[in-house]
């Protein structure tokens, strides 16, 4: 397995541990009062573009030859970081 493989399976392993995290928070939101969902439904819709864009990125850099995506693996990893921070920011909110 390349560098490359390693590196977008890690992220994936990653991605499917907050899917099932945002189907939790999905859960608890259905018992909030609904001035909360919509607070709450914002967040995952936000964190849900988040890991899209996230996703889309993480494609590029699979679809890439061994040489292009060292270059990519930066865009990636600021993609990534963001995902991390908002995530991070909507468990506490959520919590």
């Amino acid at each position: 397995m390349s560098e490359r493989d390693a590196y977008v399976k890690k992220l994936e392993a990653k991605l499917e541990e907050w899917d099932a995290e945002i189907d939790k928070l999905q859960a608890k939101m259905k018992g909030a009062q609904a001035d909360a969902q919509r607070k709450y439904q914002e967040q995952l819709n936000e964190l849900r573009a988040m890991r899209k864009e996230t996703l889309e990125k993480m494609e590029e850099v699979r679809g890439a030859s061994e040489g292009a995506w060292q270059d990519m693996k930066a865009g990636l990893e600021q993609a990534w970081t963001k995902l991390q921070d908002a995530f991070s920011k909507a468990l506490g909110r959520f919590n």
